[in-house]
């Protein structure tokens, strides 16, 4: 059996971003159960505003397109931002138009982790966003989910995660995406579907 991929997606603008630091640490639970991971970071691929008129290539677009093609798996990460998912995360996704025409186009296959933080009690909107526009692209979404209420609480100044129970089930998280990516080659499917 070949290896599993696991790309995460996500991160925030903000320079010292606790959704990077969260997403880092889903993806290590996914390298401890076995997959090859690789982190697409929001601040670093540096998006240009998608346009679907735009036929240019960016580089950085084409990292984000092809990376993601090539996932078994998909881990993302969105702060709550108004309710919702942020910007630049859906910026990014806007970006996954350019693999409708693929012979596995969009996420066709693929299961998606999905987590967020909130300042306030629940992050649970951006879940929500994030599990609908999965659907749309044709993925799987993993029932397990990490809304991450009052981050204040859970990261320090630095944005790095500082309580254990959530570093623990993150990384739960990430292991979770794995076993489940593991179930497509067999079968085409997984227990999700």
């Amino acid at each position: 059996m070949k290896n599993i991929t696991i790309v995460g997606l996500g991160g925030s603008l903000r320079p010292k971003s606790t959704s990077l630091s969260a997403l880092t640490t889903a993806l290590e639970g996914a390298a401890q159960a076995g997959a090859d991971t690789h982190l697409l970071d929001i601040r670093a691929l540096d998006l240009p505003p998608y346009r679907p008129d735009n036929p240019t290539s960016y580089p950085s677009v084409d990292r984000l397109t092809e990376t993601v093609a090539q996932a078994d798996a998909m881990i993302w990460f969105s702060p709550l931002y108004h309710g919702s998912v942020s910007g630049a995360f859906k910026n990014a996704i806007d970006w996954l138009e350019r693999l409708n025409n693929r012979e596995k186009s969009y996420l066709s296959g693929q299961v998606v982790g999905l987590i967020s933080t909130a300042g306030g009690t629940q992050g649970l909107q951006a879940i929500n966003t994030m599990e609908f526009i999965v659907r749309a692209l044709r993925g799987w979404a993993v029932p397990l989910v990490m809304p991450i209420g009052q981050s204040w609480k859970v990261f320090d100044q630095e944005g790095n995660l500082r309580d254990e129970t959530t570093r623990e089930s993150l990384k739960n998280l990430g292991k979770e995406v794995d076993r489940a990516a593991r179930q497509f080659p067999h079968s085409g499917t997984c227990d999700y579907a």
